[in-house]
C-alpha cells in the first residue's frame, strides 16, 4: 500500500446540480465539462470551512462537491456563478 492513491475519481451528479447550468452559453459548458474531467485526478479544491463540500472554480463560476473516498467517488452537487454560489451557500 503506498501513501497517496493516485487512482482516479468518478464523477456522480446530486439531482438538481444542472439548475443554473442549463442556462450557460455553450463556451461556459465546455469549460466546465473540461473541469469535471480535470476533477477525476487524485486532487481536491479548497474546503468549505466546516462542511463537506469542496469548490473548484472556473473562471467566474463555482462547482461545489462532496467526495466518497470509499467508492472513490465525486458528487457534484452545485454549479453557477459566483452570485448563484453564494445564494446556494446559505441553503447548506
Amino acid at each position: 500500500m503506498t501513501l497517496f492513491d493516485l487512482r482516479p475519481y468518478s464523477l456522480e451528479f446530486w439531482p438538481g446540480w444542472d439548475k443554473h447550468f442549463v442556462h450557460f452559453d455553450k463556451s461556459t459548458k465546455q469549460r466546465i465539462l473540461t473541469k469535471f474531467g480535470h476533477m477525476k485526478q487524485s486532487l481536491f479544491g479548497r474546503g468549505l470551512h466546516s462542511s463537506r463540500y469542496h469548490v473548484e472554480e472556473v473562471g467566474g463560476y463555482r462547482v461545489a462537491y462532496k467526495v466518497d473516498e470509499e467508492r472513490r467517488v465525486k458528487i457534484i452537487h452545485f454549479v453557477g456563478d459566483h452570485k448563484q454560489y453564494e445564494e446556494w451557500y446559505w441553503t447548506i
